[in-house]
């Protein structure tokens, strides 16, 4: 250091930017709250209906549906994810004719049709031996869990293909040299090792389906947003019950998202982590 550098004064740098930024966000926040503060909302209502029991069991219902759905999606997923990567045109063609027909037709459509199956197949069964009416099998539940799983499948088919590419063709080659047999070499080698890859979209695919069981209620499967339609249709408190779904669904997510932050962390072990800008 200089003479004539001794003497200069070290100023920080001046981030306007973020400043004015930031108090965009603080205003636009304030607003917020005053809106809903000076509103025509009862919160007293808020509380009281925050515990009932047909929104807690409407909560649960959302829960089980989202984590029902999901294991049948992942399922699905794992089988055509696989298929889409056999050698065996017949099963990478049938897998991508699943993913391509599944990933088109929107969830709400597929929803309806499923409950509406019985004007299509108004019996289900072998023919001879048993048979049951579609209308008495096709409940909201199953409707929902059919059409919802289904769907689902035909994302987590994608994600879990891009998670088996990323390992590297050694990785195949070396398992293949120790006799290992196809399921072996996924279960023991590929899968552990792409589930870095394929576990955080599967988790942001969970968070997305808990809100996607709302579509739920067009079937009147009775899950927390179709309880707390029930129950404004009644006493007409629409937007305190609609904040009362809100806030549950705020509660769910958010213990979602640390849940995966932890899975992340554990796969990502051994990992380095990016650089910081």
């Amino acid at each position: 250091m200089t003479a004539e550098t001794e003497n200069l004064i070290i100023v920080p740098r001046r981030h306007f930017g973020r400043i004015i930024g930031a108090a965009i966000v603080c205003i636009a926040l304030a607003a917020i709250v005053r809106a809903f503060a000076v509103g025509q909302i009862e919160w007293n209502y808020v509380a009281e209906f925050l515990t009932v029991p047909v929104i807690l069991s409407g909560l649960v219902n959302t829960i089980v549906m989202a984590i029902l759905a999901m294991v049948l999606g992942i399922t699905l997923g794992v089988v055509f994810a696989v298929m889409r990567l056999s050698a065996n045109p017949v099963l990478s063609k049938t897998a991508i004719g699943y993913i391509w027909f599944f990933r088109a037709v929107p969830a709400l459509l597929q929803l309806l049709l499923w409950f509406n199956l019985a004007l299509v197949f108004p019996t289900l069964g072998i023919p001879g031996l048993f048979a049951f009416k579609t209308v008495d099998v096709m409940t909201p539940f199953v409707a929902a869990l059919l059409g919802l799983g289904i769907q689902q499948g035909a994302f987590t088919a994608e994600v879990v293909r891009a998670g088996l590419l990323s390992v590297d063709n050694g990785q195949y080659e070396a398992a293949q040299t120790l006799g290992m047999t196809r399921l072996q070499l996924l279960r023991r080698i590929i899968m552990p090792q792409a589930m870095r890859v394929i576990v955080p979209p599967i988790g942001n695919e969970f968070i997305g389906m808990v809100k996607l069981t709302s579509l739920a209620s067009v079937i009147q499967f009775a899950e927390i947003l179709h309880s707390a339609q029930n129950i404004y249709y009644a006493n007409s408190r629409v937007i305190e019950l609609l904040i009362v779904a809100a806030i549950w669904y705020l509660v769910v997510v958010t213990v979602l998202s640390l849940i995966q932050g932890r899975i992340e962390a554990y796969y990502a072990r051994g990992v380095a982590a990016p650089a910081q800008r």
